[in-house]
């Protein structure tokens, strides 16, 4: 499985990210790709917070059934669910949106193994730093094929 924390993955996925448009088409989903790199933006405040999250109680009954596919090989399924705290519905500026993404991306490589993590996911719990490096590879690996890079 692909890490985001691996060097050979971190340029692939910053090369991809510059590869995106303000019109790369979507895919599929109801996000425009400035909304998508908000989304991902978003999902970078879970490793990188210095504060713990509320667990959800849907996460606490449920998400430790799903948890591992959140960093096995076979990749997410188009359409999946999104929490209400992850979603993005309003206008969005794209560059700004980018740039502050390859910030996070960066910040998060940077920080490297043991260093990001400190708390439980609010819906899949606590994950190992490799798992950590796994899951936001395919996060972003997943959202970037909605937008065909």
């Amino acid at each position: 499985m692909k890490s985001l924390f691996d060097k050979e993955n971190f340029d692939e996925i910053n090369r991809r990210l510059n590869t995106l448009t303000p019109s790369s088409p979507r895919q599929w989903g109801k996000m425009d790709v400035a909304q998508m790199l908000a989304h991902c933006k978003v999902a970078f405040r879970v490793p990188l917070s210095e504060h713990p999250m509320k667990r959800s109680m849907l996460g606490l009954l449920v998400g430790w059934m799903i948890k591992q596919k959140l960093y096995n090989d076979d990749p997410w399924k188009k359409n999946l669910p999104t929490a209400p705290e992850f979603r993005i519905t309003d206008q969005k500026d794209f560059e700004k949106e980018r740039t502050e993404l390859a910030m996070l991306i960066n910040t998060f490589y940077q920080r490297g193994k043991g260093n990001v993590g400190k708390y439980p996911h609010p819906m899949f719990g606590s994950f190992t730093q490799d798992q950590w490096g796994q899951a936001m590879y395919k996060h972003l690996d997943h959202h970037f094929r909605q937008f065909g890079v």
